[in-house]
């Protein structure tokens, strides 16, 4: 039986670019590539100095606005889940968007997978010996050298990753609040050794830019099994970033439109961390007796496809008595065609009721 012909896909750098407008290209790749405008497509990109959080997190729980201000570190609000990220030129990032049917691909861990493993491939044909530890990460040795995340949208999957080949971790210490728990209490030393960089692993044999592209679009091709050629940016892709830019992703409003809600008598909160990532529930209440949910706000650094979904929770519970809400999570994700990267429903079930619980207790403390 003669094998299928690899399937082709582009390959395009975008030079560097400021954090809103990379990720403004990142909404006009899937917007051109569901309308058929453009194939299935490999990005390389990169940076000026930026903060980035992902969609469904806190900005001020994150990252440190006023030093980002005073720096002139730009803030940015991904289009994908995951947490806080500090980017500059010396780290590139990669990234594909693609027809499920390309790939024959239908579950976000398998992507996930997939495609980790193939970047791991083209780092290893660098010299590095990189491999993939789940949920999302790629690793030489033990320590972290791209880290990555994506979601479906609809038919297509957009997928991205990141490669340190030189990082600063005071930098990202300045601008980014890292958990206490994730740096051991040592600070910018633990974070130094929860990662490592290109130049560290291969000092004067650092490969240029262009070589390392050139390795990982190889990585891609052998372990995805595509035809990757090099290809233009096209006017169109460019007519879309701008007006994704000016609309909505370079705007002030769509980064900060999710902040830690001022805390009141009627707010009830919690928060589950797990191997999945974490996930946290803010519930404002109503009613005489607060027994009624006016308004639900799930933030955290978790990945969930279609990235919506976790908006059109916030809005099934709006008006529920706090008695349906657990029917009422466990109706919507029987009716929704929700995917998950080592969370599930259950767990946002469970969030959710940890923070009604809460409501007795406030309660009772009045």
């Amino acid at each position: 039986m003669t094998p299928s012909p690899a399937k082709p896909f582009r390959v395009i750098e975008t030079g560097l670019r400021g954090g809103r407008a990379n990720i403004a290209f990142d909404q006009a790749l899937i917007e051109a590539r569901r309308e058929g405008k453009i194939p299935d497509t490999i990005r390389f990109l990169r940076f000026r100095p930026s903060a980035l959080i992902g969609i469904h997190q806190f900005l001020s729980h994150e990252i440190k606005v006023d030093y980002c201000s005073t720096h002139g570190i730009e803030t940015v609000r991904r289009i994908t889940g995951g947490g806080g990220l500090y980017f500059d030129e010396g780290q590139i990032g990669w990234e594909l968007v693609f027809d499920r049917a390309t790939l024959g691909l239908t579950d976000l861990a398998e992507v996930t997978r997939r495609i980790c493993e193939a970047a791991a491939l083209g780092l290893q044909k660098l010299g590095l010996p990189a491999r993939y530890r789940p949920r999302n990460d790629i690793e030489v040795d033990g320590r972290k050298i791209s880290g990555t995340g994506g979601f479906f949208d609809g038919n297509l999957i957009f997928y991205q990753g990141t490669l340190l080949i030189d990082f600063d971790p005071a930098k990202m210490l300045a601008c980014l609040n890292v958990p206490a728990e994730k740096l051991a209490k040592r600070g910018i030393d633990s974070a130094a050794q929860r990662v490592v960089t290109m130049r560290e692993i291969m000092g004067d044999a650092l490969p240029d830019l262009e070589d390392i592209y050139d390795g990982l679009v190889a990585g891609f091709a052998e372990g995805l099994g595509i035809a990757p050629q090099w290809g233009a940016i096209t006017p169109y892709e460019e007519e879309l970033t701008e007006r994704a830019f000016r609309e909505e992703i370079g705007t002030d409003e769509y980064v900060t439109m999710l902040d830690a809600p001022p805390v009141s008598d009627g707010l009830v909160s919690a928060s589950l961390t797990g191997r999945g990532g974490t996930v946290r529930a803010d519930i404002r209440l109503e009613g005489p007796h607060r027994e009624l949910i006016r308004e639900a706000l799930i933030t955290g650094d978790f990945f969930v496809t279609p990235p919506r979904l976790v908006f059109d929770l916030e809005a099934s519970l709006r008006g529920v008595n706090v008695a349906d809400a657990g029917r009422t999570i466990e109706n919507f994700f029987a009716r929704s065609s929700a995917d998950f990267l080592s969370l599930s429903a259950g767990d946002f079930r469970q969030v959710i009721e940890m923070a009604l619980r809460q409501r007795g207790i406030t309660a009772a403390a009045s």
